[in-house]
């Protein structure tokens, strides 16, 4: 879809699923339309695509979430947590819908035991459910939406992040670094791997447009000359256009903005087809079994992957300790956005058990949420800063062998 159609769609979709939400009550402790819960029994909903080429990235991302729960004994002091899985995908469409989502964070805001709301997966789903929720006073937490512009400016669209606060008060975060972060790490790793002259394509979504224009940036600044930045129809049958286009630039090095779902094994196929020469880099949202599967062994060989998943002997032990615990009660190893669905629920619990008496008042949870400093956690010691932002700034540079993500060099961010 068109960028400006995404836009145009998304602030109608949200206006109209605002108007839903207002004519709830409100009152001293919450937002507007944001109900107090005052249960001793409370709900963490999550919402992520169940259905489509990333199916397995989310399930694991579910089983995480409960497993963090479960380590819990379902409870902070004298309060009941219970936690509902909500899949924002179709089995039709393959992939999340804005209508799913949208009913997803409905559901959430009028459930008045609501506490809190582990999502979304994808950046363009999270910019849907969040005026949604911050209307509604629920804390909103990702795991994995990296878009600058739901947190700060400089995401690449007008009025951002104000336009997904219609409270004017903070109410969302995230446990993974922005994509200001991963745009340095990817300018790093094509430093380290002595990148000249850089080729962009994107998506046209809102992750994948906003990651390729802070690449560009970035890379400009760095002294690496950014030769060809371009939109493109990733759903094309026929991809050899763009492909034809990056070939001819004279770049050694070619950037996907986009992930898995978006077509990024297709697209990257026809472009290291094209110029067996180029160096082939991708963001996080490829960084899963479904995409190294995909992709064929001759381009996997020339693959750069930034994640912000580092190897558990990097991380503190606890870090090990939940991937052994995973992999012995779900058969597998976890896929990497797990871990950060595990923290998002850890620290879901810490910020209801910070609030003290007040952990069933959301506003009060919110604001523990964002006091969080120096928290121990199985990412490592963090910070939460006034955006909602954590401090973490490391990523993993990744390559694929053997249809498997393999771990190949720290990239360190300094913010």
């Amino acid at each position: 879809m068109p960028a400006g159609l995404w836009t145009a769609l998304a602030g109608a979709l949200a206006a109209l699923a605002l108007g839903a939400v207002a004519c709830g009550g409100g009152d001293d402790d919450t937002p507007a339309g944001g109900p107090q819960t005052g249960s001793r029994t409370l709900t963490v909903y999550s919402s992520l695509p169940l259905h489509g080429t990333s199916r397995r990235q989310s399930q694991d991302m579910v089983n995480a979430i409960k497993l963090g729960l479960q380590e819990a004994g379902g409870k902070v002091g004298g309060l009941t947590i219970n936690y509902v899985s909500q899949d924002s995908a179709t089995a039709e469409a393959g992939e999340w819908t804005s209508d799913k989502v949208l009913e997803n964070a409905r559901e959430a805001v009028r459930d008045a035991n609501t506490i809190a709301y582990i999502g979304d997966r994808d950046s363009a789903a999270t910019a849907l459910s969040l005026p949604l929720l911050n209307e509604g006073g629920v804390l909103q937490i990702s795991p994995s939406s990296t878009y600058a512009g739901l947190t700060r400016p400089g995401g690449g669209r007008r009025g951002e992040p104000e336009r997904f606060y219609p409270s004017a008060l903070p109410t969302f975060g995230r446990v993974v670094p922005a994509d200001h972060i991963q745009a340095a790490a990817l300018v790093g790793y094509m430093r380290d791997e002595r990148v000249r002259r850089l080729a962009i394509l994107h998506d046209r979504d809102l992750y994948g447009t906003g990651l390729a224009d802070q690449v560009a940036a970035v890379a400009e600044d760095q002294g690496i000359e950014v030769v060809v930045t371009d939109a493109i129809d990733t759903s094309a049958r026929d991809l050899s256009g763009p492909a034809g286009r990056v070939a001819q630039s004279g770049a050694d090095a070619f950037f996907f903005g986009g992930g898995t779902d978006s077509g990024a094994a297709e697209v990257l196929t026809a472009v290291g087809s094209a110029d067996r020469s180029l160096k082939l880099f991708a963001p996080d949202a490829v960084a899963e079994t479904a995409f190294a599967e995909a992709i064929p062994a001759a381009i996997a060989a020339r693959m750069r992957i930034t994640s912000p998943t580092l190897q558990p002997r990097l991380l503190p032990a606890a870090a090990t300790r939940f991937h052994q615990l995973f992999r012995e009660r779900f058969g597998r190893v976890a896929e990497p956005y797990a871990i950060f669905a595990y923290e998002a629920m850890r620290v879901v619990l810490q910020s209801i058990a910070d609030a003290g008496e007040r952990g069933n008042v959301r506003r009060a949870v919110i604001d523990a949420f964002f006091a969080i400093e120096d928290r121990r956690s199985v990412l490592g010691t963090y910070s939460i800063d006034a955006r909602g932002d954590t401090s973490l700034s490391t990523y993993a540079g990744r390559r694929v062998r053997g249809a498997r993500l393999v771990f190949d060099k720290v990239l360190k961010v300094q913010t």
